[in-house]
């Protein structure tokens, strides 16, 4: 199994911005130290859910600043980019880093609409939209002239430069949260990751890729591999005690989920509803436990603990681990730090100190 840290830390004001933006980068750059294998960025724009925003030129700044640890973005929002300048940013972005570039890619928010205003879109055609970008994007790293015409972009170049480093060009990941998702992906044979979905779902859903990858014909060799790939990503918060490490992490998550949907509440469009299949209620419920349970000293209920490899069995999947912008500093550097201190079963659930956010939204 791989580790990797995630960052989603949202800013809770401008004022705020330097110095959340300068505190990613000093987390980020210790995980690499520590031993982490990777380096996940998300995008998020407009209210600071994510403080840096565009997570391309942070990106830059950390391949500047690290020479090992691999570079993810979970994920470039395809129907809010222009994909051959897309193109162009990711081909220099993986020779600045000598190849260490992971590209996750999604058609863009499901619940904040306001990111689609604010770029003069809406997400009604995000799916046909992010489909022809992630098309453009890979035949222009691989054709040469490379021509497209198309119902969003129309596109004639004689080559795109710089070359990417890696050939034919860096892994391009897909996110997936519905059933069918995992299913086509599976079929594709291309390497997925995944949100906080409960353990249950978990395991429906990657026999759901599996059974996609059998369909496509897929070898062997390469259904292991792309099971093996698979990326999960948790919420984990490690404090002195569970005790502590409960009270933070539950009142830092409350926080953030507030902001989150006041930000909805105040800037999303009238008009807009989410699909009421993209909610997990299930996650909410153990949010509310996990918040109201505040100040308590007693053990964790299931849900809360870190899951050790039993619940992760048949798969190799990175752990995502994120810094919050309202813990302070100190605080997210002994969590990122744990996991290369000698108490490594932590991360087979044996650590007093680890505590695994439920499922949210």
């Amino acid at each position: 199994m791989r580790f990797g840290w995630l960052t989603l830390s949202h800013s809770p004001s401008a004022a705020d911005d330097y110095t959340a933006i300068e505190e990613q980068l000093t987390q980020a750059c210790l995980a690499e130290q520590v031993g982490f294998d990777s380096v996940w960025l998300t995008e998020h724009n407009f209210t600071g859910e994510a403080v840096y925003c565009d997570p391309i030129p942070f990106a830059s700044a950390l391949a500047a600043r690290t020479t090992r640890v691999r570079i993810g973005f979970a994920v470039i929002q395809l129907a809010l980019r222009h994909p051959i300048r897309l193109a162009v940013q990711l081909a220099l972005l993986d020779n600045l880093s000598r190849g260490r570039l992971d590209v996750g890619v999604g058609r863009g928010t499901l619940y904040n609409e306001y990111e689609y205003v604010g770029y003069g879109l809406r997400s009604d055609d995000s799916r046909e939209r992010s489909a022809e970008a992630l098309e453009i994007l890979t035949r222009a790293w691989t054709e040469e002239p490379f021509a497209y015409q198309g119902k969003f972009f129309q596109v004639s170049l004689p080559a795109l430069r710089p070359r990417v480093y890696q050939r034919p060009h860096p892994p391009i990941w897909r996110s997936v949260v519905t059933p069918g998702s995992f299913a086509e992906c599976g079929r594709q044979g291309v390497p997925i990751l995944t949100s906080r979905l409960p353990l249950g779902v978990l395991g429906e859903r990657l026999k759901l890729y599996e059974d996609g990858l059998v369909a496509g014909g897929h070898s062997a060799l390469v259904r292991d591999r792309l099971r093996r790939d698979v990326a999960v990503w948790r919420h984990v918060y490690v404090g002195e005690s569970h005790a502590e490490a409960e009270d933070r992490l539950a009142d830092t998550l409350a926080h953030t989920r507030r902001h989150m949907l006041d930000s909805r509440a105040a800037h999303n469009p009238a008009d807009y509803r989410v699909d009421p299949l993209r909610h997990r209620p299930a996650g909410r419920r153990a949010d509310r436990r996990a918040t109201e349970r505040r100040g308590a000293a007693h053990p964790l209920p299931d849900e809360l603990r870190l899951p050790g490899p039993r619940a992760h069995r048949g798969i190799d999947a990175p752990l995502r681990r994120p810094g919050h912008a309202r813990l302070p500093l100190r605080l997210c550097l002994v969590s990122v730090r744990a996991p290369a201190l000698p108490a490594q079963p932590m991360f087979g659930g044996g650590s007093e100190g680890a505590v695994e956010a439920p499922s949210d939204d």
